[in-house]
């Protein structure tokens, strides 16, 4: 990682006039982290969205989310962030990224910290879920999913594991706890379907994203996350509009909107006290636009840094 990119604007040095920039610090040794800190990890990777036939260039997205986070205004006065840089794929060693995406995930979790991940592409999903369950072997872990695509694919004989098949893995591993808001009928075969139902994914349509439907949206969200002992949220970038979200492996042009409707059901998820671990997944830097989708990652990321 750059070590420049956390820099900002100073205003000064009083904990009233600090920016996230002051906060942060850059580190290599896990027996710095204490219980209640915010852990940074960004997984520079898409070698699965290359295997899943998307735009490829999610991995040069942590640090341009960074870059647009310096200047957050710091809200909570025992706020402590580290970041431990990026984890990059050698050649296309997706699978041995991951791992070592998630050995380093499951020492944070069980330092009783929190994990926030900057993606890449959406293959960190199996990578972040794989760490929270080495943390909590025995915990009942739900995972929410915001999301157009369901990524529940059947890996591909001679491909492998991709963006597309972090939910396929999991459901192999583990009972199903997850829900998934934001899905496109049009995004979406069929098939995928039948599978979400086969391995009882829950899911939220598009379609049903607005205000007037709060009540039940809460009541869907409520009901994983009572049923659950620790809670995962992934957020990929290509469910919102390509009007706010236009750098992304796979643009929505009918994606939904960071609207009011979006940002109460999004900060309630992010209140849960069972929260553990967030991920930002699929901003692609080279169809990004004045980095306007770079910004609304850091802008969903900060929201959790605030609560």
């Amino acid at each position: 990682m750059n070590q420049n990119i956390w820099q900002g604007r100073l205003d000064g040095e009083e904990p009233l006039y600090h920016r996230l920039f002051q906060r942060i610090q850059n580190a290599e040794n896990y027996d710095l982290v204490t219980t209640n800190d915010f852990v940074l990890h960004g997984f520079a990777v898409d070698e699965g969205v290359k295997r899943n036939k998307g735009r490829v260039g999610a991995k040069d997205a942590p640090d341009i989310i960074r870059k647009n986070m310096v200047n957050f205004p710091v809200i909570m006065p025992d706020f402590s962030m580290l970041d431990f840089g990026n984890i990059t794929c050698e050649g296309s060693d997706l699978e041995k990224a991951q791992t070592i995406l998630a050995e380093n995930v499951s020492k944070v979790l069980a330092k009783g910290a929190k994990s926030l991940v900057l993606g890449g592409g959406h293959e960190v999903t199996f990578a972040h879920y794989s760490g929270i369950r080495n943390a909590f072997p025995d915990k009942k872990i739900g995972i929410i999913n915001i999301d157009a695509h369901f990524d529940n694919r059947k890996p591909e004989d001679g491909v492998g594991a991709s963006s597309g098949t972090g939910f396929w893995q999991i459901a192999q591993e583990d009972k199903n706890f997850t829900l998934h808001i934001g899905i496109q009928r049009n995004s979406n075969t069929l098939k995928l379907f039948d599978t979400a139902h086969q391995f009882n994914m829950k899911y939220i349509l598009a379609d049903e994203l607005f205000f007037e439907n709060l009540p039940s949206v809460y009541e869907r969200i409520n009901e994983l996350t009572e049923s659950v002992d620790v809670l995962y949220l992934t957020v990929c970038m290509d469910v919102f509009n390509a009007s706010i979200a236009p750098g992304v492996s796979a643009a929505a042009y009918n994606g939904i909107f960071t609207d009011s409707a979006f940002m109460h059901f999004y900060k309630h998820i992010l209140k849960s006290e069972k929260l553990v671990a967030l991920d930002i997944a699929e901003v692609n830097p080279q169809f990004d636009i004045q980095e306007r989708t770079a910004r609304l990652a850091a802008s969903l990321a900060n929201e959790w840094l605030m609560i």
